[in-house]
């Protein structure tokens, strides 16, 4: 056979080496004890799967939703491929009469953050939240058509977590009722801001507020940034994109500085908080925290949002666990066909300690994601009665769980990723680019150490209240409940001789509970009566916050598994039983991972350490006939997943060579540059007659 340059590279047609990865999948999916459909239905509801099956079969055959060429494409290809996608899905919901939770849907399949993104997660949200009525005509409307594309621009260069020291300035003009946005130093320079680099008309601009000569610190506005008519920056404005980044590349984050710039009065939020036309007289918000709730939020969503990036990394890992093979266990050897076949991965105790607490980690976020969301409901609607008590409690969980969880989700990533071997290297895994695009989740929306302050300033401050008897035992406020728990009893220890023992619901909340309140009681006192300084204790301090938000994941799953009427079905006890084994392994694995601050207080012995150890590997062996079933159970579709490795039918080494197939390096036999690079070298060889390679 010859090739001229323009044959494409392809690979033989040949089966690999049997069994195939869909009968190994199919024989990992005939073991599962409980009804896979069933625990889908339980988590999304039988109608949610339902519409995002119909969603996906309409993505898939939409060119503008293609992701095969996804991996090569370069950065103008990408944003101008994700705003493509934008208009396109505007397009798609008029014409398929798409709600709200479809759009939602179709932007989850799609996995690729675009320049409208922010527009809807920030800008909507902040619009929806934060104007008055009028506002909402004038802004809020058109958001919601369409007719103005808006970004949200908080971040500075020279500040992003401490929003207190943004610099921008808005200054009322009294004589003209206008507000004048101005950057005053470099550092000034909004920056990180997606969707302002080239797509945004509209911001959402965080600037200090300035009436008759006094700083009232940062507030929102609603400002035009660029015409309607030809999308020019406006005059007064300088405004473009930062560049490539280590990912998210497909969204255009921006800078955007201002020169004097003038707004009219009606573009500053007024909800919460009023300047008086003329006068700039200012009126105070009815709470302080009020303009926290775009952040609590977004914050609760992001919460929300790691069960779904700790299940995508786990489902790949898991699935092809269960397809690649590798030696012969000579003490237990693997048969198919009553012939003896490599060990698929899956079975290798420590591939099951690396995949399996993932997998439990992912469920785990499920109740507390869900449950956070129960929560910002629940103090929107009260916070609508004048009750903001419920607002502190809310903003330092939702900090605390945002920095924990999103921190455990890049780490899962990239674990689950080197689980898959040097092929979770390839981007065909589907797991590299997505560590990259899921990295800023660590930094954004409040850096994951900084967050951790928040949240300790007021688990120190419901301490002293409590030993200030000030703060009583509660139904709601379990941080109370284990505090109160823990003065009453300091010297407690794990009453566990046995590693059954260790799998009591209750003497697993204890550990927990009394580990967070012995940190916590140490940090107030180094603070209060030894002299430490904040800055000296801040190492503790992240402790503390992780320990307690490790308590609210940690009870969140076991709670939420007692307390649930579905759960409680005769027909759901195989259901049940499967995910607290789960829960048990999440806890058992955390604590094993956190030994240290159990150990130190001397709540737990080193022969408790053991029985711990052991119960682990116990659970290992109990969940693994379930693992690939519980990772089928996330219904996460093919055309999301977008892996070689991962795919529901377990053809990996098919869909790995053909992916291979399209690199567009394989779309010619001799690569450009030949001739200028690398032929000069090799004739040059022959020529001489150093080479003695034969000429075909």
């Amino acid at each position: 056979m010859t090739f001229d340059n323009n044959t494409p590279t392809k690979f033989p047609n040949l089966p690999p080496k049997g069994p195939d990865g869909d009968l190994l999948l199919a024989s990992e999916r005939a073991k599962a004890t409980f009804d896979v459909k069933e625990l889908s239905k339980f988590m999304y509801t039988e109608q949610y799967l339902s519409k995002m099956d119909k969603i996906v079969d309409i993505l898939e055959n939409e060119p503008a939703f293609d992701k095969s060429d996804r991996f090569h494409h370069s950065r103008p290809e990408k944003i101008a491929a994700s705003l493509w996608k934008d208009k396109r899905l505007i397009e798609l919901t008029k014409e398929h009469n798409w709600d709200e939770e479809d759009v939602s849907i179709a932007n989850f399949l799609y996995d690729m953050s675009s320049p409208f993104t922010l527009h809807y997660s920030m800008f909507i949200p902040t619009l929806k939240n934060q104007t008055t009525d009028e506002q909402k005509k004038l802004f809020l409307e058109p958001a919601l058509k369409h007719h103005i594309i808006g970004c949200y621009a908080q971040t500075e260069i020279g500040h992003g977590s401490n929003v207190q020291g943004l610099e921008t300035t808005a200054t009322y003009i009294n004589e003209t009722n206008e507000f004048e946005i101005h950057s005053p130093t470099l550092t000034s320079s909004k920056w990180w801001i997606g969707g302002l680099g080239k797509a945004a008309n509209h911001a959402i601009v965080m600037a200090r507020l300035i009436l008759n000569g006094k700083d009232y610190g940062p507030h929102p506005f609603c400002v035009q940034i660029r015409s309607l008519e030809d999308h020019r920056p406006l005059p007064g404005i300088t405004v473009g994109d930062l560049g490539p980044k280590f990912g998210f590349n497909s969204v255009d984050n921006g800078f955007i500085m201002f020169d004097h710039y003038r707004i009219p009065h009606v573009s500053f939020l007024a909800k919460y908080s009023q300047v008086k036309p003329g006068s700039g007289e200012y009126v105070k918000p009815p709470n302080a925290k009020l303009s926290y709730g775009t952040m609590v939020f977004v914050r609760a969503n992001i919460v929300l949002g790691v069960r779904m990036a700790i299940a995508r990394a786990a489902t790949v890992a898991v699935r092809y666990s269960a397809v690649r093979q590798q030696f012969v266990d000579a003490a237990n050897p693997r048969k198919w066909d009553n012939k003896v076949i490599e060990t698929p991965v899956l079975d290798y105790t420590m591939q099951q300690y690396r995949v399996l607490p993932a997998v439990a980690t992912a469920y785990a976020c499920y109740f507390t994601g869900r449950d956070m969301m129960r929560l910002y409901d629940l103090n929107q609607a009260e916070m609508a009665k004048g009750n903001f008590g419920l607002l502190a409690d809310l903003h330092a969980s939702s900090s605390g769980l945002k920095s924990l969880t999103t921190t455990m989700a890049i780490s899962t990533i990239e674990d689950m990723r080197r689980a898959c071997g040097g092929h979770g290297y390839s981007m065909f895994s589907g797991l590299g680019q997505f560590y990259q695009d899921y990295l800023p989740n660590v930094t954004w929306e409040g850096d994951n150490y900084i967050l951790t302050q928040q949240t300790a300033r007021y688990l120190l401050k419901t301490y002293r209240n409590v030993v200030a008897g000030k703060a009583t035992a509660s139904e709601h406020n379990h941080t109370i409940n284990y505090l109160i728990q823990y003065l009453q009893n300091p010297n407690a220890k794990c009453p566990a001789t046995t590693g059954a023992d260790l799998l009591n619901p209750e003497l697993i909340l204890a550990a927990f509970g009394f580990r967070a309140a012995y940190g916590i009681a140490k940090v107030a006192e180094q603070i209060d009566n030894q002299g430490r300084s904040w800055n000296s204790m801040l190492v503790e301090i992240n402790r503390i916050s992780r320990a307690h938000c490790q308590f609210m994941l940690v009870r969140t799953f076991i709670v939420s598994l007692q307390n649930d009427e579905r759960l409680a079905k005769p027909e759901n006890r195989a259901l049940l039983k499967t995910l607290r084994s789960l829960a048990s392994l999440f806890a058992l694995h955390t604590m094993e991972q956190e030994l240290a601050e159990f150990l130190t207080p001397g709540y737990i012995s080193t022969e408790q350490t053991v029985l711990l150890k052991q119960q682990v590997i116990a659970l290992l062996e109990e969940i693994r006939p379930n693992a690939v079933s519980l990772v089928d159970a996330f219904a996460l579709p093919d055309y999301y997943l977008n892996s070689a490795l991962g795919r529901y039918d377990g053809k990996v080494y098919q869909a790995y060579t053909a992916a291979a197939e399209r690199e567009p390096l394989n779309q010619t036999q001799v690569v450009e540059g030949y001739d200028q690079f690398i032929k000069p070298l090799v004739h040059d060889g022959l020529k001489s007659g150093s080479s003695q390679v034969a000429k075909l």
